[in-house]
């Protein structure tokens, strides 16, 4: 039985890798990690501490507990800081976030897999622009976003493998 609340406002069957192809309004990127899968998960829910392995954080913050419903913030180093929505938590498995713009949604679905010898867990990390003005949106904040994607998740690599 699963604990995994889901806000209606993010249909998480919409988010399958099949529905997930590239398009001009997301992106992902994905490592492999020599960690387990708790010691990723355990980086996820120390939201504080983001900005020690994702470059582009100046701040993150949580109110109450790492679950779904939760509701935090985020400071980049370019940009005003937002509200940051967890959607779906699932424990060692992914979390989903979203965070509202102007006449837009952006979404942010980190996920993990577990690897067969127990020692590693392969992340995927994929952000997705959703609402009237996502072609705007993904010019302004998601090209930047792509670009650094690869060293926020460089950097989650390092913290869990240290």
């Amino acid at each position: 039985m699963s604990n995994v609340l889901t806000s209606p406002a993010v249909n998480p069957s919409t988010l399958s890798q099949q529905n997930m192809t590239t398009t001009a309004k997301q992106f992902e990127e994905s490592t492999q990690i020599n960690a387990s899968v708790d010691k990723v998960f355990a980086l996820y829910a120390d939201v504080a501490n983001w900005p020690a392995w994702d470059p582009d954080l100046k701040a993150a913050s949580l109110q109450g507990k790492f679950v779904s419903g939760a509701v935090g913030e985020v400071v980049p180093h370019s940009g005003p800081k937002s509200a940051l929505h967890f959607v779906e938590v699932a424990r060692n498995q992914h979390v989903r976030m979203q965070c509202k713009l102007p006449l837009g949604v952006m979404h942010f679905d980190y996920e993990l897999q577990p690897q067969a010898d127990g020692k590693s867990t392969r992340v995927i990390h994929r952000t997705r622009f959703s609402g009237l003005l996502s072609p705007l949106w993904f010019r302004l904040i998601g090209s930047g976003m792509k670009k650094s994607l690869p060293a926020a998740l460089a950097g989650l690599k390092r913290q869990a493998e240290a």
